[in-house]
């Protein structure tokens, strides 16, 4: 996480509204690009350390690859914020294609990429999506990038096919895995982290001697950043950065400037 300025960086979501060929598709291409020249103006201008974009809106998800008219919209966006922004950016593209972000993020600069699923299997509303962290890593070799992965344990909207202890589950995302960071988040999109499981993952850093970030990846709010980021690395924020707190709303400034402003 060297690519950012500050120990605790805070990541704002640029979330796409839904693109060509997803069943929320307005028709207006411009509007995409102008709501994402909009988010990403205001996530900047408020003093995040970072932007993820994502295909947000593009529900019901593709459960791994999503389609090449899909990668070369999302592609064309990351361009878009590329030549926008100064800060380090990064792709998700819902709901797990990890390899086709990868790819973007190396063609156009982006520093990192995240994925729900790395290792292991979840059941999602999608089905069943497995972790291809084989496929992943060796890509990244492939194409030389020096992108870095954040991987979700225990990813929102999902749950465990089978019980397995938190430690053997770090374990194997990290040690066997080889992502770069670890994600933690609450059940669901703007939902809180539980702070007793945020407790646990950064033992298991601690405890195995991993030296990978610990990163929040919803709920964190201005109220709760303070208490929440003395223990973890770092925050991905969406919800808390909208107008009103609506996820589908645009970035408020505003709301930036007063998360920001609370981080230790």
């Amino acid at each position: 996480m060297d690519v950012f300025s500050t120990e605790t960086p805070i990541i704002g979501m640029v979330h796409l509204p839904p693109l060509p060929g997803a069943p929320g598709f307005d028709g207006d291409r411009n509007a995409i690009r102008d709501r994402l020249s909009q988010d990403a103006h205001a996530l900047e201008a408020g003093g995040v350390d970072g932007i993820m974009l994502e295909n947000f809106g593009d529900t019901p998800f593709y459960p791994d690859r999503v389609p090449r008219h899909v990668v070369a919209d999302i592609a064309a966006l990351t361009e878009t914020l590329s030549d926008q922004v100064s800060i380090p950016f990064g792709v998700n593209i819902l709901r797990n294609d990890v390899q086709s972000a990868l790819g973007i993020a190396a063609a156009t600069g982006g520093a990192f990429v995240r994925v729900n699923v790395h290792t292991g299997a979840r059941l999602t509303d999608q089905g069943i999506v497995e972790g291809m962290a084989h496929e992943t890593l060796r890509l990244r070799d492939r194409l030389d990038a020096n992108v870095a992965v954040l991987a979700d344990i225990d990813v929102k909207h999902s749950a465990p096919l089978a019980e397995r202890t938190l430690e053997e589950t770090f374990g194997d995302l990290v040690e066997r895995g080889g992502a770069d960071g670890v994600v933690v988040s609450g059940t669901g999109t703007g939902a809180a982290v539980d702070t007793t499981v945020l407790d646990r993952v950064v033992e298991c850093r601690d405890d195995h001697g991993f030296d990978v970030p610990v990163l929040l990846g919803s709920g964190v709010t201005a109220e709760t950043a303070p208490g929440l980021l003395s223990v973890a690395d770092g925050a991905i924020v969406g919800t808390a950065l909208k107008r009103n707190g609506e996820t589908t709303a645009p970035v408020d400034e505003g709301a930036v400037e007063r998360l920001v402003a609370s981080v230790p």
